[in-house]
């Protein structure tokens, strides 16, 4: 018997729709890439990178923009949010109770969203990247094994400029970056990329997810890329409210700095 569609609930839509109106006087928002018709009709899962408190606003004005309806994998504290919490139920997404007892709940619900014919948003870093060079840092297993387990494709997603809007420590000290970004309007992009090829990864359970997790991540580079030129070794705008920490820098080939 084949799996239900779902549709996105008109809350959901609405919402899509007023993030759009929401960023514009904040930001210039760019979208790039393709996001074919064929990935909006079954199972897909957007793996993004995260470089902003600011990003989750970018990346759902990006989707109505580009005619997509994510259901959102965020931090359980968000569904705990008087408002806000019923706001995410009420609209599909998916609580991802970090640490806990309960974080394989997210797995499975994930999973039941993808077998839904659903499109899911997932932060492969799992947090803010402290990268000191603003990279996508090492990824976390979750979205390779919602790959396997569902079969869904892999759409890694770039987007870079939401950090000159707001900085990692908001919503502290906020007036001063909004006032900056209300006069400004920095350029802030989103790149679709091409969708991860997982045909060759091999091995058992574990090894699957690490082979599988290394790719998406430089899928994620691949499709941030274009989007630094003219910064590829460090950002133009500096926020120096975000702590660097290497314990998560993946390795990489050094960029060549077209300054």
């Amino acid at each position: 018997m084949e799996n239900s569609s779902w549709r996105a609930p008109l809350l959901w839509r609405v919402l899509l729709a007023a993030a759009r109106v929401l960023v514009w006087p904040l930001c210039r928002l760019r979208v790039t890439g393709t996001a074919p018709a064929a990935l909006r009709e079954g199972p897909v899962i957007l793996a993004a990178n995260h470089v902003s408190p600011f990003d989750p606003l970018v990346m759902i004005a990006a989707s109505h923009a580009a005619g997509l309806t994510p259901r959102i994998m965020a931090t359980g504290g968000v569904f705990d949010a008087p408002v806000l919490g019923w706001i995410m139920r009420r609209c599909g997404h998916i609580r991802v109770d970090r640490n806990t007892v309960h974080a394989a709940n997210a797995l499975q619900a994930a999973g039941r969203a993808l077998a839904e014919n659903a499109m899911v948003l997932v932060y492969p870093e799992g947090r803010i990247g402290l990268d000191p060079w603003m990279w996508p840092e090492r990824g976390k297993t979750g979205v390779a094994r919602m790959a396997d387990i569902s079969g869904a494709p892999v759409v890694p997603v770039a987007q870079w400029g939401a950090h000159a809007v707001l900085p990692y420590e908001a919503p502290k000290r906020m007036a001063r970056p909004l006032l900056r970004a209300l006069l400004r309007r920095p350029v802030v992009r989103v790149n679709f990329g091409t969708p991860v090829d997982l045909s060759g990864v091999s091995g058992s359970a574990g090894a699957r997810a690490v082979q599988a997790t290394r790719l998406i991540m430089e899928g994620i580079d691949a499709a941030l890329t274009p989007l630094r030129s003219g910064e590829m070794r460090m950002p133009l705008f500096v926020d120096h409210s975000r702590p660097p920490d290497m314990s998560r820098v993946r390795p990489r080939p050094v960029p060549v700095d077209d300054r």
